[in-house]
């Protein structure tokens, strides 16, 4: 294929992270979020470099510093920035054979829900700074974010209908028009499409980040829920058995790993929050999987070894960020090999 969407578990030259600052929704929340944000650079900074920008590079870099974090793998560059969530309005990478292409994608705050225009501005802003050297940049046009696609590096795009074909972000596309742009964009050859799986609280309108991932071409994890008391039992289950009826483009069916279920976690209106394990990022060497000081931890831990053998899993805590509706592969964008100068 000429253009491709490589697989996260492909070779890395970093992450894309925005720190928080006091202009956020995480303003009342600020230190406990810092101190997450703290732990997940750390674990980053092991297998690959950070590209961290921030609103107060100074202020990030001191509370890097007096929690021990190494930052000469921490490249800060200065950028103002609605939110943190660098998943769904950084760039996404292509190759077009072996050269990477940075995609910048409209975003708009999830179908127009939030405010976003220093967010959809901020990659071309890092790329006119030179933070990804000379790294072309191509501005589709079109509204996606990288937390609602997900690929198997061999041309096969995993994503819902709940989210890309949402009336918030290209009401003028049906189905096969958003597969034509995917097809163009992104290389995409198919688009396995899940019609079930949601989670109470989630601004996204069912990002497949927080509910399904390949974990390799025939390997895909899924947010399972075994508590038929909960109202995330029925839609999960049939999210799992739409997975159990996709194919490999060699017709085989999935292998499919099912995640542990997280206790109920609620804000401090009684809100159902998003808690799921299947945000997890895959970096050079690991995997960064999401903790939320849950009994279900030490499983779905166990379950992505066995989904990544051959990585080391990497607990992060990151209970505090549910408050904002979100985990760690949303604050989270990959640099694939060859954008970073």
């Amino acid at each position: 294929m000429a253009r491709r969407l490589p697989a996260e578990w492909e070779p890395q030259d970093g992450v894309l992270l925005c720190w928080p600052h006091p202009d956020t929704d995480w303003a009342p929340d600020l230190e406990p979020v810092e101190g997450v944000f703290t732990d997940l650079i750390r674990a980053i900074a092991r297998f690959a470099t950070v590209l961290l920008v921030a609103a107060d590079p100074q202020h990030a870099a001191e509370v890097l510093r007096r929690a021990r974090v190494d930052t000469d793998r921490v490249r800060f560059h200065p950028a103002p920035s609605d939110d943190t969530w660098a998943r769904d309005f950084g760039p996404i990478t292509v190759y077009d054979a072996a050269k990477p292409t940075l995609l910048d994608f409209t975003f708009n705050g999830w179908g127009g829900k939030f405010q976003a225009g220093q967010d959809d501005r901020l990659t071309a802003g890092l790329h006119a700074a030179g933070a990804f050297g000379a790294t072309p940049l191509e501005r589709p046009g079109l509204i996606l974010e990288g937390g609602s696609i997900d690929s198997d590096g061999r041309g096969t795009l995993l994503t819902t209908t709940r989210c890309l074909l949402h009336p918030g972000r290209n009401p003028h596309l049906d189905r096969a028009g958003v597969e034509t742009e995917l097809r163009r964009w992104l290389g995409a050859e198919r688009v396995l499409w899940l019609e079930h799986g949601e989670l109470r609280g989630d601004d996204t309108d069912a990002h497949v980040d927080t509910l399904a991932r390949f974990a390799a071409p025939d390997v895909i994890v899924y947010q399972g829920c075994d508590d038929p008391a909960d109202p995330h039992f029925e839609p999960l289950a049939r999210m799992a058995a739409e997975l159990a009826g996709f194919r490999t483009p060699e017709g085989e069916r999935y292998r499919l790993l099912p995640l542990p279920w997280p206790a109920a976690r609620y804000d401090l209106e009684g809100s159902r929050l998003p808690a799921t394990y299947a945000n997890f990022l895959v970096v050079n060497g690991g995997v960064l999987l999401p903790i939320y000081g849950d009994p279900a931890d030490a499983p779905a831990a166990k379950m992505l070894r066995l989904a990544f053998p051959a990585r080391e899993v990497v607990p992060v805590a990151c209970a505090p960020l549910l408050q904002q509706h979100g985990s760690l592969h949303c604050l989270t964008m990959q640099l694939p090999r060859g954008v970073l100068p």
